[in-house]
């Protein structure tokens, strides 16, 4: 699950930088949301922090305590897509360690690796 400030944007980003459909939603009356969602097979889940629960975002941690890994067949073009609606670059997207890779930093401080083994069709 990750822990975001801002529930009802960040889901709409994940929609338009991973193409994720929501798979469940849940609406608080104060405006909190608890998201699962599923990006290409790949599901996780999201929700507006909760303190009072030890939730924290990486906004409010001042970065990030663990990278995602979106394996794609074609990572560059899912790169783009990801930059294109709000990530920033950490890592250009390039051949290393045996992978295409990249990384981007989400507009919620969560760092997200795009890749696939080269090799793989």
């Amino acid at each position: 699950m990750l822990s975001v400030r801002r529930g009802l944007k960040a889901v709409e980003f994940y929609q338009a930088a991973f193409g994720a459909e929501v798979i469940f939603r849940m609406d608080s009356p104060e405006g909190r949301v608890v998201a699962r969602l599923s990006a290409n097979g790949a599901e996780f889940w999201v929700s507006d922090e909760s303190p009072e629960h030890k939730n924290f975002s990486p906004e409010t941690l001042g970065g990030a305590t663990t990278r995602m890994l979106l394996i794609s067949d074609d990572p560059d073009a899912a790169f783009d897509r990801a930059v294109k609606a709000g990530a920033a670059v950490v890592v250009p997207m390039g051949d290393m360690y045996g992978w295409r890779l990249g990384r981007v930093v989400d507009p919620f401080g969560h760092h997200w690796e795009i890749g696939k083994l080269l090799g793989e069709s």
